[in-house]
């Protein structure tokens, strides 16, 4: 994985003394278009790292506002192979940020392990996150995304316990995706979780960077965050924004989140 983009991102950040961030968009919300033009906007911005969620109809680790976009994206037919299509279309304009899917077990499945593995990473895609799949069940598609290059990366929650974290250890890869409070996807005011205590159980098990998610919202949240880990992730706002835009450009607004969360978290590198 020494070459992989998520790999040289943050070493490249750690060398700078910075924080990532890591943004997410629902794909094919509103439409597959407005989709890869949010990831150069998001890009533009200061997102370090993007996640691409492809939509599906039972998505158990995601709030009511990912749910609606899934749930709108599907209904207007998106499909997983369009989506790996767009990524593709994303790469081949010498977009350099690592683009990571965000998926759960079941389209995966139904796609083709291999195949999967295989046509993402053609695409240029250098991550994938199946929040629905323990990593108990998790070797034959590692197998696959190690073949392919693809960063097979870990959800941890705050309940995780160190001997599990210690049995994961060997098949996490790129960064471990750190929940940050139990439940689902979605902006919080608050963040009640104890996360110094949080990421130090992680990393003494886990040698990998620290990406903190669920539940932040805004530059205030994400500069408390900061500290404890190496990026934060920023999903269900922006998704938000995407839907309070109606028949709107919704760029003009997440760029202006995206930027306001990267100079709040610079100020705290």
């Amino acid at each position: 994985m020494k070459g992989n983009r998520i790999t040289q991102c943050f070493s490249a950040l750690a060398q700078e003394g910075k924080k990532g961030l890591i943004t997410y968009i629902t794909a094919g919300y509103p439409d597959l278009d407005t989709t890869a033009r949010l990831v150069k906007t998001m890009v533009d911005a200061g997102a370090d790292l993007v996640e691409v969620g492809i939509p599906f109809s039972d998505p158990v680790a995601d709030g009511p506002v990912i749910q609606q976009a899934s749930a709108r994206a599907l209904a207007n037919g998106m499909r997983v192979k369009d989506i790996i299509r767009m990524c593709a279309g994303i790469r081949q304009k010498s977009t350099a940020v690592p683009l990571i899917l965000m998926t759960y077990y079941n389209p995966v499945f139904q796609y083709g392990l291999e195949d999967f593995a295989r046509d993402a990473a053609g695409a240029g895609v250098d991550g994938l996150i199946v929040p629905d799949l323990p990593f108990e069940e998790s070797e034959e598609l590692l197998g696959h995304t190690d073949h392919y290059g693809l960063a097979l990366i870990p959800l941890v929650a705050p309940t995780t316990t160190e001997k599990r974290l210690a049995a994961m250890a060997p098949a996490a890869r790129g960064f471990v995706y750190c929940v940050s409070v139990t439940g689902v996807t979605g902006a919080r005011e608050e963040i009640h979780t104890d996360l110094a205590k949080f990421t130090q159980k992680v990393r003494r098990h886990i040698q990998l960077p620290c990406a903190i998610g669920f539940g932040i919202a805004g530059p205030a949240q994400a500069a408390a965050v900061a500290p404890y880990c190496d990026a934060m992730v920023v999903g269900s706002a922006i998704v938000d924004l995407v839907a309070r835009a109606g028949m709107g450009d919704p760029a003009p607004a997440v760029a202006a989140l995206v930027k306001d969360i990267k100079c709040a978290i610079e100020k705290c590198a």
